[in-house]
């Protein structure tokens, strides 16, 4: 399995019953397998895991794995607040087809997460996983913050393969980087700062960006690869209005319905979420027109 490139973090369709609808998961993939991808992320924070129970979950990874070739690398999210439901939900996701898990730091009780707390939590994860782990840094929406002096002592581990970093902190992830094996593999979260983060030694990313517009996303990273870096940074402007309103402003009721504009009908968001507004879906529909005017 190759943690080198991009990964869509895809959203977990629910149907007009608030089911998981299985089918339209199948459609979704039957279509994003045709693109440049080199994975894909279910039951990440764009695919509303915290709002999902464990058979759902289960149901989610197995039809993400039946849909998905074993030539495409599939990470499952198996983050949970206790280590021992961390561990359990590693374990089915693996024996589901995961190729790779990726834990998201607990946070409820935020003023007690401190490195030394995250580096047995996280070695415990490790240890009874029979996959790759990776670490999962979402402060914005956790509270808390993985430092990079407790990704540091983790990276020795030998299942600790390396981490997404959804902050759009690049000194930090310059850090991460600096303070990590060459084998630790960081991943940039951010579609908005992708190309600073590539730069600061990211080798990749997994981005919501990536569900929309796959080659947008394929494309910048090979621009960096090849060195051509004005172009690079030109085209990373382009991408930062989708971007941002997929992210910060519209969040997983924005990624449904961008995707829907472009054909994939992924459902509605899970309550207490709500879809998004007729303006929303208007601004929407105008950035992704403009993103797919643009040349490189």
């Amino acid at each position: 399995m190759t943690l080198d490139g991009v990964f869509a973090p895809i959203p977990t369709p629910f149907d007009d019953h608030d089911r998981v609808d299985v089918a339209r998961l199948r459609a979704a993939f039957a279509r994003w397998v045709k693109g440049p991808l080199t994975g894909f992320v279910v039951l990440g924070s764009n695919g509303e895991a915290a709002l999902m129970d464990e058979d759902e979950s289960d149901r989610a990874i197995a039809t993400a794995r039946e849909a998905l070739p074993r030539g495409r690398s599939l990470i499952a999210g198996t983050g949970r607040e206790s280590t021992q439901a961390s561990v359990a939900a590693t374990k089915r996701a693996a024996a589901l087809g995961a190729d790779a898990v990726l834990v998201r730091t607990p946070g409820f009780f935020k003023s007690q997460m401190t490195n030394d707390v995250f580096v047995r939590h996280y070695t415990a994860v490790a240890d009874q996983s029979p996959v790759p782990v990776l670490l999962y840094n979402f402060t914005a929406v956790t509270g808390v913050n993985l430092l990079p002096a407790a990704v540091s002592r983790l990276a020795s581990h030998p299942n600790i393969a390396g981490m997404k970093e959804s902050g759009g902190d690049i000194a930090q992830i310059a850090d991460l980087v600096t303070g990590t094996p060459n084998d630790f593999v960081v991943l940039a979260g951010s579609s908005s700062t992708f190309y600073a983060a590539l730069a600061v030694g990211a080798r990749g990313g997994i981005l919501a960006l990536a569900n929309v517009v796959p080659d947008r996303c394929v494309q910048l990273l090979e621009l960096f690869r090849q060195g051509r870096h004005d172009e690079a940074v030109n085209f990373q402007r382009q991408l930062v209005p989708l971007s941002r309103l997929l992210g910060n402003v519209y969040g997983v009721p924005g990624l449904k319905a961008a995707l829907k504009l472009i054909g994939c009908d992924v459902g509605v968001p899970r309550p207490p979420l709500v879809p998004l507004s007729d303006e929303g879906v208007s601004a929407l529909k105008d950035a992704i027109e403009r993103l797919q005017e643009v040349t490189v």
